[in-house]
């Protein structure tokens, strides 16, 4: 249990709380929400003892194990693998032990510590630690590379891995999707539902707290209220809540003219059927969507470009990758693609098949290897990725920023321009040095905005920001007149936004025929085959190996001619030969019967998990509210299945390979 009780906490000047009361029982799922600077990671900090409150009393349960993300990585030496193990620090002292015990030849003290070690489940910690590396993104090849040989992103998707792997009743994750592509959030969503402790989780992700959530606790105005449910019931429960509210009466009557205006206009653009039912679904909840966020302080429009060109953009055969001093390093090939206005396209595909690659190569900021980039005559491009964050004049404040794009713009439009992405008042003349990632985002997305595209392309644009300005993002790109193409992990933004999705994988880039629930049943097909040709190729390259020295080994030993038998010697050596036979049969016996177990109990679950995979192919499954147990149990029954096909593929290959070994 976690309580707190009329605690007030203070950072430097600013008031976080005020006499806040919060109540979370043990195995709940609870999201952390609110905007960005009303405590959410301080609370973290309160809950771990590295800050305490100012006044009142913060009580929690006895003996419990706490994981979080550390904000600190120092043994950049150590291999990625035992980065994640270290996690467990239990297992390791013991392992420091076991070594110390043999080390002093202590052969009863080395049987009790392995008996520790079984009771740790360590003799499974590098295949679980492995798993959620794999399940986060990385290669096999990846597990033993050193921690120093991964970029800032990834090592964070290290040390995410590390903290999910160490033992916990409690859990505090503090923005984990910030780093992940969407194949990796997916993954991540199942773990997280699977976890059998308390969560706290801090997510702008609003799919993220659906799938994962069942309390959301809000921070506003000083305070913590708790609602039950996960975000989309929050939502609409604290709709209901402001509706109430007879001063917000005119600007929701007009939000709500504008939404219905909206929904109007883009259930008659959708086109394709699957598609198009789950973007009119999306549109029908806009409405109690914009009311939960009626007192958003963000509110602004995307405008597009007076003029258009048909086509906008057109790439022609194109190569898309790098030249490197090796040669040519090829992602995506035979590339052709060509852009329409008002077309509202979502990149989906693996992590690092190349999604960021096309965008820059649509921008023109990556040459072709070869083919052709056409751009229309009156082409003008917004483009957002991150890096851009790092390219703010930090000693420039938002105004001057906006100032400098258009030096002739009157200080009262550019004042009134930047309130909408909240640099209100003095907060437009503060300078960006002192920025948190959330405002250098929202500035950054100003700054594309103010230039009027007529080609959107965004690259992770809701990294760092809040779920206030998630939404506020969200409508701007859904009203938005001109084309677009994004790359997100927010399941809500590509809903909301989009009509069309391409699949970049394989190097191709190719139309998918889908929304986002099928595009999970692709990848999960992917994946699955993926994992079963990795295995097969492993053990063919082991009987390959094996085959090839024991035919060395009968060489080497195979004496130039036979020696002659007399009949009778033949006789006995027939006997003995049966005989050694019959042996080796009883011996090999459990060892087929373990296989052959293995086998049927993969043939079984394989039926079982086309049975859930059919339930999940169902879009209703994701759509409809009352289903979100359902949902939730499919998903728990899923993630079962495949560890005990996993666990009996694992078998099977063990007893496989001791079967090969004593023929």
């Amino acid at each position: 249990m976690i309580a707190l009780r009329q605690v007030a906490l203070q950072r430097g000047t600013q008031t976080l709380l005020d006499n806040a009361d919060l109540m979370l029982h043990d195995g709940i799922k609870a999201g952390i929400i609110g905007p960005n600077g009303t405590g959410k990671s301080s609370l973290f900090k309160l809950l771990l003892g590295e800050i305490g409150a100012d006044q009142g009393e913060v009580e929690m349960s006895g003996g419990q194990r706490i994981a979080h993300m550390a904000q600190e990585i120092e043994t950049l030496d150590r291999s990625i693998i035992d980065y994640v193990l270290d996690g467990d620090y239990a297992l390791r002292q013991v392992e420091a032990d076991l070594d110390a015990a043999r080390a002093a030849d202590d052969a009863h003290r080395e049987a009790e510590l392995h008996g520790l070690i079984d009771n740790l489940d360590g003799y499974t910690a590098e295949p679980r630690a492995a798993q959620l590396l794999v399940g986060l993104g990385f290669v096999q090849a990846d597990l033993y590379r050193p921690l120093s040989d991964f970029s800032g992103g990834w090592r964070m998707r290290v040390n995410l891995a590390r903290t999910l792997f160490t033992p916990s009743d409690l859990l505090l994750l503090d923005e984990p999707t910030n780093h992940l592509d969407l194949d990796a959030l997916l993954w991540l969503e199942q773990w997280l539902v699977r976890y059998p402790g308390t969560l706290l989780l801090i997510s702008h992700d609003r799919d993220f707290l659906d799938a994962v959530c069942d309390h959301i606790a809000h921070m506003h105005h000083q305070t913590i209220e708790l609602y039950r449910g996960n975000y989309s019931r929050f939502e609409r429960t604290r709709a209901e809540k402001l509706a109430l509210q007879q001063a917000e009466a005119a600007k929701q009557q007009a939000r709500r003219a504008e939404i219905e205006t909206f929904i109007t206009r883009f259930k008659a653009k959708a086109t394709k059927a699957r598609q198009a039912q789950s973007r009119i679904k999306m549109l029908e909840r806009m409405e109690d969507i914009a009311m939960a966020h009626v007192d958003s302080p963000f509110y602004f429009t995307l405008p597009a470009a007076d003029k258009t060109s048909h086509p906008l953009l057109v790439l022609d055969r194109a190569r898309l990758g790098y030249s490197t001093d090796d040669g040519e390093r090829v992602q995506l090939d035979g590339v052709n693609l060509t852009l329409l206005p008002g077309s509202r396209i979502g990149l989906l595909g693996p992590n690092g098949a190349g999604k960021s690659t096309l965008i820059k190569a649509l921008t023109g900021e990556l040459a072709l290897l070869a083919g052709e980039r056409v751009p229309g005559e009156h082409l003008s491009i917004g483009y957002f990725a991150q890096h851009q964050l790092e390219g703010l004049d930090v000693t420039a404040t938002p105004f001057v920023h906006v100032q400098r794009l258009s030096p002739t713009a009157s200080d009262q439009s550019i004042r009134s321009f930047l309130g909408g992405f909240g640099f209100k008042g003095d907060n437009a003349f503060a300078t960006v040095d002192n920025f948190s990632g959330g405002e250098k985002a929202r500035l950054a997305l100003s700054l594309v905005a103010w230039q009027k595209p007529n080609l959107l392309l965004l690259d992770e644009p809701t990294n760092h920001l809040d779920l206030d300005m998630r939404e506020a993002l969200t409508q701007a790109i859904a009203s938005f007149d001109g084309t677009v193409i994004i790359v997100s992990h927010d399941r809500h933004l590509l809903r909301a936004s989009v009509d069309d999705f391409w699949v970049v994988a394989d190097n191709r880039v190719e139309p998918f025929d889908g929304d986002l629930d099928d595009y999970h049943v692709w990848l999960k097909k992917r994946l699955d085959a993926q994992r079963r040709e990795s295995k097969r190729k492993s053990l063919s390259a082991k009987n390959q190996g094996k085959a090839a020295a024991e035919s060395q080994h009968q060489e080497d030993k195979s004496p130039p001619t036979a020696p002659e038998k007399s009949p009778a010697a033949s006789d006995e050596d027939r006997k003995t030969s049966r005989k050694a036979a019959a042996e080796q049969r009883e011996k090999l016996r459990p060892l087929k019967k373990q296989r052959n177990n293995a086998e049927k109990t993969m043939e079984r679950e394989q039926q079982a998990l086309k049975a859930l995979e059919t339930q999940l192919g169902d879009p209703a499954l994701y759509t409809d509210a009352a289903r979100k147990d359902e949902l939730a149990e499919t998903l728990s029954q899923q993630a079962e299945g495949k560890a005990r096909l996993n666990a009996a593929e694992q078998q099977w290959l063990s007893a496989e390979e001791a079967l090969e070994s004593e023929a």
